[in-house]
């Protein structure tokens, strides 16, 4: 049984590339889109915090997995376009949904900074936008950080899903692998298990510094 571990690792690993490219690639997207998003709904004029809440709504509302197949086939078949490569898909889809979710503990990380500080800067003359930049923000990514890095675990564990649209990532080399080796099954699945669990370790490890600093950052 054990005898083929080198060789399942072997195989699975030609994926390996494929799932930290899309994981890094994603969860830059989504965090700008975090930011984006975030920041829009708590904007002063309506249309923009209206057309951010759609997207945010429809992107947490709606299963990541349908929005892959969405992007990937439905869109083409309707519009006669290709939109990108399969990998573009992954990012894109995965940036969405995560960004849609990050953008509330954007919003109510900013929300939640003392009313006391923006009225400290209002009297110091200070534009919304300098309020924001050199008193707001650093104050609500503290707060952020925690979520932030529980999101990342969540954002690695998303990519999983490409492979559903071709994308060949770790577990498309582990499914193709058990298709011709159907009694190594559980093996296959099994080390899949541990090389996402040692991906995810310096999330995890960087989650719960996060964790410090933003409890830190409460005390203070």
């Amino acid at each position: 049984m054990f005898e083929s571990v080198p060789d399942i690792i072997r195989y699975v690993i030609q994926g390996f590339g494929v799932t930290t490219s899309i994981f890094l690639a994603a969860a830059a997207f989504s965090y700008v889109m975090a930011f984006v998003a975030g920041l829009c709904r708590l904007s002063n004029i309506t249309i923009i915090r209206g057309i951010t809440a759609v997207y945010v709504e429809f992107f947490r509302g709606t299963s990541l997995i349908v929005q892959l197949f969405w992007l990937q086939y439905a869109i083409p078949m309707l519009l006669g376009i290709n939109i990108a490569s399969a990998w573009w898909i992954g990012v894109i889809a995965i940036g969405l949904n995560y960004g849609a979710y990050l953008s509330e503990v954007v919003r109510t990380s900013v929300i939640s900074v003392d009313k006391g500080q923006t009225e400290a800067s209002i009297a110091l003359n200070m534009t919304r936008f300098q309020r924001m930049r050199l008193v707001i923000l650093p104050q609500a990514l503290r707060l952020m950080l925690p979520e932030f890095g529980n999101y990342s675990i969540q954002i690695l564990k998303g990519t999983s899903l490409v492979s559903l649209i071709g994308v060949t990532d770790i577990l498309y080399f582990g499914d193709v692998y058990r298709s011709s080796n159907l009694s190594e099954g559980a093996m296959v699945y099994f080390i899949l298990l541990i090389i996402y669990f040692i991906i995810a370790l310096p999330l995890i490890y960087l989650s719960k510094k996060g964790e410090k600093i933003a409890k830190k950052g409460a005390a203070t």
